[in-house]
């Protein structure tokens, strides 16, 4: 017998035909949406402006948007109705900075600048999406809840998501819409654990000091270290140090240094390992320096504190919200593929809660860059294929 997500994927295709038809027509006028948006300003903690863009298209498609306590936008369709809602969620930041110039250059099918895909697409996917189900409220069981989310970006920590979940009654499923493409469903949330290391010595001259402690050269020990760190387990483990910086000038031993490290695996137990690796890796690092300081200095210093922790989870295989991704996939004639990824939907998945993340349509590429594309050709599938599942997932009871 087939799975109940399925038969609901197949039934939302046929009966939405319509509304795929009208989402098809849109192409560019949803390309002009998401160049729209990306342009506005939307640093991880500054999405206000964005936030307030987003929430004047959700009023104008005739719903009551509002702003939560983490600056999230949301909005719902059936609004009345009881039951657990499927939640399609978006988010509003990116990794560069306010004063980024936001120029965008179009050539034909494709455009070019930051964020276009991540998330200008997800963003544009969804305020379409919404115009869409608004009319057809009445074929669905469930509501729909549009929710544009904060921090999903750098050091944000999901904390929109986070909060949003944390506060909302329990959903029925989660669609996150992420960038671009129309083939990947993410079902399996990569959790990591960030941390920042803080080595801090007397400092002073580096000619008549010379011989303190150094907490650059302990930091550099700790980087060379860490990078070479394996941990036993089943599970993989991805550690690196992304940033390190510290010193005051060219000819002064360094007062404080410091290092961020991020670390990503699948396997919880596996990242609740990791901080007490880094302490021990530090603690050697700053050790050796210790030992080989003047006698009678002072004694490097060092804290470690934890400036990240992204849940990890995962929709099995065989759920309703997976089979219907994966049936909608194929109805658009592409070939689904299961993926692994850190996204919104990790907050939902580590509650429980089905969840998966897909792009909305289209193709792209160099993201978190100025270099960063987005290329329309036959993007509306994957529009298609959103609404197919949502759809889907709405119309259980």
């Amino acid at each position: 017998m087939p799975c109940p997500g399925t038969v609901h994927a197949r039934a939302a295709f046929d009966e939405l035909s319509g509304e795929r038809q009208w989402l098809a027509s849109r192409s560019r006028d949803l390309l002009r949406l998401q160049v729209d948006v990306a342009a506005i300003p939307a640093p991880t903690g500054g999405e206000q402006l964005r936030a307030a863009w987003v929430a004047q298209r959700l009023a104008e498609s005739g719903l009551r948007p509002t702003i939560d306590g983490a600056g999230n936008v949301v909005a719902r369709v059936n609004g009345e109705r009881a039951q657990a809602p499927v939640v399609v969620c978006a988010h509003l930041d990116t990794v560069f900075p306010m004063d980024t110039e936001l120029a965008f250059v179009e050539d034909g099918n494709r455009v070019t600048g930051p964020g276009i895909c991540d998330n200008g697409r997800g963003l544009a996917v969804m305020l379409l999406l919404a115009r869409a189900v608004r009319g057809r409220v009445a074929a669905f069981a469930r509501p729909i809840e549009f929710v544009a989310t904060t921090g999903e970006e750098g050091l944000g920590d999901l904390r929109g998501a986070k909060h949003y979940f944390a506060d909302c009654p329990r959903p029925f499923a989660v669609v996150a819409i992420d960038g671009a493409g129309d083939e990947r469903i993410v079902n399996t949330g990569l959790g990591s654990r960030r941390f920042r290391v803080t080595l801090r010595g007397p400092g002073g001259h580096s000619w008549a000091s010379f011989g303190a402690a150094n907490p650059v050269h302990a930091a550099g020990r700790a980087a060379a270290a860490l990078a070479d760190l394996r941990m036993a387990g089943g599970a993989r483990l991805a550690l690196s140090v992304n940033r390190i910086g510290g010193g005051m000038s060219i000819n002064s031993i360094p007062e404080m240094a410091w290092i961020e490290v991020d670390a990503r695996s699948t396997d919880v137990f596996m990242l609740g390992r990791v901080e007490g690796q880094v302490r021990s890796v530090v603690s050697s690092a700053a050790r050796a320096e210790n030992e080989r300081r003047l006698t009678g200095s002072a004694a490097l210093t060092f804290t470690l504190d934890r400036i990240g922790d992204r849940p990890g989870g995962e929709t099995p295989g065989d759920a309703p919200l997976v089979v219907a991704a994966m049936e909608a996939t194929r109805l658009i004639g592409r070939s689904p593929e299961l993926a692994t990824a850190s996204t919104d939907a990790n907050a939902a998945m580590c509650l429980g809660v089905p969840a998966i993340a897909i792009g909305g349509g289209g193709r792209g590429g160099d993201t978190h860059s100025s270099r960063e594309w987005f290329d329309n050709t036959s993007a509306s599938a994957g529009v298609e294929r959103a609404l197919t599942i949502v759809a889907a997932m709405a119309r259980m009871d």
